[in-house]
Protein backbone atom coordinates (compact mmCIF):
# COMPACT_ATOMS: atom_id res chain seq x y z
CA UNK A 1 0.00 0.00 0.00
CA UNK A 2 1.40 3.20 -0.86
CA UNK A 3 1.89 5.67 2.27
CA UNK A 4 3.44 9.34 1.20
CA UNK A 5 4.17 11.73 3.81
CA UNK A 6 5.16 15.57 2.87
CA UNK A 7 7.28 17.85 5.02
CA UNK A 8 9.39 21.37 3.96
CA UNK A 9 6.60 23.89 3.48
CA UNK A 10 6.51 27.14 5.10
CA UNK A 11 6.37 30.58 4.73
CA UNK A 12 8.49 32.73 2.87
CA UNK A 13 9.20 35.92 1.19
CA UNK A 14 9.11 36.06 -2.38
CA UNK A 15 12.32 35.36 -4.32
CA UNK A 16 12.97 32.97 -1.46
CA UNK A 17 13.19 29.14 -1.39
CA UNK A 18 11.88 26.06 -0.10
CA UNK A 19 12.83 22.09 -0.05
CA UNK A 20 10.09 19.99 -0.04
CA UNK A 21 10.07 16.25 0.89
CA UNK A 22 7.91 13.43 0.68
CA UNK A 23 8.51 10.12 2.44
CA UNK A 24 7.30 7.50 0.59
CA UNK A 25 6.37 3.59 1.01
CA UNK A 26 5.18 1.31 -0.72
CA UNK A 27 6.33 2.39 -3.91
CA UNK A 28 7.40 -0.04 -6.82
CA UNK A 29 9.89 2.36 -8.40
CA UNK A 30 10.72 0.33 -11.50
CA UNK A 31 6.99 1.00 -12.49
CA UNK A 32 6.10 4.38 -10.91
CA UNK A 33 5.62 7.67 -11.87
CA UNK A 34 5.93 10.18 -8.97
CA UNK A 35 5.06 14.05 -8.48
CA UNK A 36 4.20 17.04 -6.93
CA UNK A 37 0.36 18.59 -7.22
CA UNK A 38 -0.26 21.80 -5.77
CA UNK A 39 -3.90 23.66 -4.73
CA UNK A 40 -4.19 27.25 -4.94
CA UNK A 41 -7.47 29.05 -4.48
CA UNK A 42 -7.15 30.23 -7.98
CA UNK A 43 -6.86 27.31 -10.21
CA UNK A 44 -7.71 24.50 -8.35
CA UNK A 45 -5.50 21.36 -8.12
CA UNK A 46 -2.52 21.48 -10.65
CA UNK A 47 0.02 19.30 -11.61
CA UNK A 48 3.34 21.05 -11.07
CA UNK A 49 6.27 18.29 -11.53
CA UNK A 50 6.23 14.99 -12.43
CA UNK A 51 9.79 12.01 -12.83
CA UNK A 52 9.19 8.70 -14.39
CA UNK A 53 10.68 5.71 -13.71
CA UNK A 54 13.57 6.74 -16.20
CA UNK A 55 14.22 9.46 -14.36
CA UNK A 56 12.87 12.20 -17.34
CA UNK A 57 11.24 15.32 -15.94
CA UNK A 58 8.65 17.43 -16.49
CA UNK A 59 7.04 20.47 -15.56
CA UNK A 60 4.17 22.83 -15.81
CA UNK A 61 4.99 25.66 -17.49
CA UNK A 62 4.51 28.39 -14.42
CA UNK A 63 7.55 26.63 -12.58
CA UNK A 64 10.12 25.85 -15.27
CA UNK A 65 13.43 27.16 -14.47
CA UNK A 66 12.83 27.51 -10.75
CA UNK A 67 11.81 24.23 -9.09
CA UNK A 68 13.43 20.94 -9.71
CA UNK A 69 11.96 17.73 -8.63
CA UNK A 70 14.07 14.88 -7.37
CA UNK A 71 14.02 11.23 -6.22
CA UNK A 72 16.23 9.03 -4.00
CA UNK A 73 15.30 5.61 -4.42
CA UNK A 74 17.62 4.07 -1.89
CA UNK A 75 15.84 6.87 0.64
CA UNK A 76 12.59 6.59 -0.64
CA UNK A 77 12.33 10.31 -0.74
CA UNK A 78 11.13 12.63 -3.44
CA UNK A 79 12.37 15.90 -3.30
CA UNK A 80 11.05 19.58 -4.66
CA UNK A 81 13.36 22.24 -4.82
CA UNK A 82 11.74 25.55 -4.89
CA UNK A 83 13.59 28.79 -5.82
CA UNK A 84 12.80 32.18 -6.52
CA UNK A 85 9.11 31.81 -5.01
CA UNK A 86 6.34 34.03 -6.35
CA UNK A 87 3.05 35.01 -3.98
CA UNK A 88 1.17 32.82 -6.80
CA UNK A 89 3.12 29.83 -5.77
CA UNK A 90 1.24 29.72 -2.59
CA UNK A 91 -0.73 26.78 -1.85
CA UNK A 92 -1.17 23.48 -0.78
CA UNK A 93 1.64 21.12 -2.39
CA UNK A 94 1.30 17.51 -2.09
CA UNK A 95 3.44 14.23 -3.14
CA UNK A 96 1.68 11.91 -5.40
CA UNK A 97 2.61 8.28 -6.92
CA UNK A 98 0.70 7.07 -10.05
CA UNK A 99 1.62 3.30 -9.35
CA UNK A 100 1.58 2.21 -13.61
CA UNK A 101 3.68 5.05 -14.27
CA UNK A 102 1.18 6.64 -16.61
CA UNK A 103 2.77 10.86 -15.64
CA UNK A 104 -0.31 12.15 -17.18
CA UNK A 105 -1.42 14.90 -14.79
CA UNK A 106 -5.20 13.82 -14.77
CA UNK A 107 -4.36 10.08 -14.21
CA UNK A 108 -7.34 8.51 -11.93
CA UNK A 109 -4.60 6.12 -10.62
CA UNK A 110 -2.78 8.94 -8.57
CA UNK A 111 -2.01 8.49 -4.98
CA UNK A 112 -1.49 11.67 -2.25
CA UNK A 113 -0.20 11.97 0.91
CA UNK A 114 -1.93 15.33 3.29
CA UNK A 115 -0.25 17.81 1.96
CA UNK A 116 2.13 20.72 3.32
CA UNK A 117 1.32 24.48 3.24
CA UNK A 118 3.64 27.25 1.39
CA UNK A 119 3.00 30.32 1.36
CA UNK A 120 4.88 33.18 -0.49
CA UNK A 121 4.43 37.04 0.65
CA UNK A 122 4.99 39.83 -1.77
Amino acid sequence: QVHLVESGGGSVQAGGSLRLSCAASGIDYSRSCMGWFRRTPGKGREGVATIDKNGFTSYVDSVKGRFTISQDKAKNTLHLQMDTLKPDDSGMYYCAAEPDGDCYWRSPNWNWGQGTQVTVSS
